[in-house]
């Protein structure tokens, strides 16, 4: 498989401190981290494509650990994630797709026990493009306090044979979730779900 052609990356960290009513005691951390490569099967299809994401299995390690490193290098510390990609117009959906194991599997390492499959979502637009990733708990996607969305694009990518891929990790609920469902010290971990 080809190698992977890399053009950008960004990583964005945001610190939340106040969502109105009363602040919390730790503000929290949500960050994601964006890598735009080359599509190397733009402008054509291409029936075997999963070998690549054997291809993508290092480079998502290692842009899980920047990400982890821009919000403290804590792995304890990160309680939610979840993933991305949006694949240019020369694309197609599938090649997003390559990414759900290199990025999700390469965060589970990264954390240690996460047990949660790593929400995730992709689309194919163009350059300037925004995706909602949605995010979940790490351990129980069905903790109800950590559902949310982190956005992310970049003004000059995908271009049409471009891929930008994305990672993201929270360090806790949404300020003042209250809307009941599952808690995170409810959590039983046996699968993932609750």
């Amino acid at each position: 498989m080809p190698e992977i052609a890399i053009r950008k990356l960004a990583i964005v960290v945001e610190t939340i401190f106040h969502e109105g009513g009363p602040a919390p005691a730790t503000p929290l951390r949500r960050g994601a981290a964006l890598a735009v490569i080359a599509n190397p099967f733009a402008g054509r299809y291409v029936a075997d494509i999963q070998g690549f994401m054997d291809d993508l299995k290092p480079f998502g390690l290692s842009l899980a650990k920047q990400l982890l490193e821009a919000l403290g290098g804590d792995p304890k510390a990160i309680e939610g994630y979840g993933k991305g990609a949006i694949v240019g117009a020369a694309g197609e959906l599938e090649h997003g797709a390559l990414w759900h194991v290199p990025g999700g599997y390469a965060m589970r390492e990264i954390l240690g026990d996460a047990k949660a499959i790593v929400a995730s979502t992709k689309k194919v637009g163009g350059p300037g493009t925004r995706l909602d990733i949605p995010v979940t708990h790490i351990n129980a996607s069905y903790v109800r306090s950590h559902f949310d969305a982190f956005e992310v694009g970049l003004t000059d990518a995908p271009k049409a044979d471009e891929m930008l891929l994305a990672l993201v990790m929270t360090t806790g609920a949404r300020i003042h979730a209250r809307v009941g469902g599952l808690k995170a010290s409810e959590i039983k971990g046996e699968d993932g779900l609750r």
